[in-house]
This record gives C-alpha cells, structure tokens and sequence, in this order.
C-alpha cells in the first residue's frame, strides 16, 4: 500500500495529519501498538520538520507486510550541518515556531531513536530527503 501526502510549510493547524492516517491503516492491518507507535513518533517529527522549517514537502509511505518504508523530502533550506542536526537540543527553529511549542531540536534524535534504519541527506538552498524504515514484525 502506496500513501502520499504534501505538506506545506508554515501549515501548524494541519501537522499531524499525515502520522495520523497512517496510524489509521496500520491499526486496520493489525499492527502492534508498539511498532505503530515508533511509526507515527517518527513520522510526526519529520512532518513537524517540514512545517517548522521547509516551504513544501512530499511524504511517500509504503506499507508492506514486513516494513513500512517513508520518504520525506521537502524544499526549503536544507541543513548545512546534518552531524549539529542530529545532537539532542540543537534547533534552528524560528522563535515564532519555538513560541509555538516546536522546535526544540528533538526531531531528528526522535526519528532515529524510533526507526530501525534512517538516511538523511541534505542541499543548503535547495532541501533536505529523509528516508527511514520500520520493521512491522518481530
């Protein structure tokens, strides 16, 4: 099963929605509470991020038996240091986002923390590609 989502930068009201529709088809596939939960936490952040820091992006969810496979990309200005990115606390978070209750540079830890494999690459000026997998089964 092939999900696709666009997500539009600035767009707080309707964060969540993407991580939402896919805990919806993975609890109707009868997949552990668990592994739903590492899912939608993953998920979530990488929507958040696109909200927080990009103009637009693109989520592809591909769900099989075995995995479930999701693609973020989105266009805005990339990360120059995906290395900074990944500590714990490091945000480049606007102070509106950060006044919003975002942007507390937990994102990218929490995607890794919560998938079994994770790929980011990014242009500065031209947009960041996330890719991650999760294992469905034991």
């Amino acid at each position: 099963m092939d999900l696709h989502f666009h997500i539009h930068g600035g767009d707080f009201v309707n964060a969540g929605k993407a991580s939402s529709s896919v805990k919806g088809v993975l609890k109707r596939l009868d997949v552990s509470g668990r592994k739903i939960k590492r899912v939608v936490v993953a998920l979530y952040e990488a929507e958040v991020n696109v909200v927080a820091h990009a103009h637009e992006g693109e989520i592809r969810v591909s769900i099989d038996s075995d995995r479930v496979r999701v693609v973020v990309e989105d266009k805005g200005p990339g990360i120059p240091d995906i290395s900074k990115a990944m500590e714990e606390g490091y945000s480049t978070a606007s102070k509106e986002v950060r006044e919003m209750g975002f942007g507390a540079g937990m994102g990218l830890p929490n995607i890794k923390r919560n998938t079994e494999r994770m790929e980011i690459s990014s242009l500065p000026g031209v947009g960041t590609t996330l890719i991650f997998v999760n294992d469905l089964k034991d």
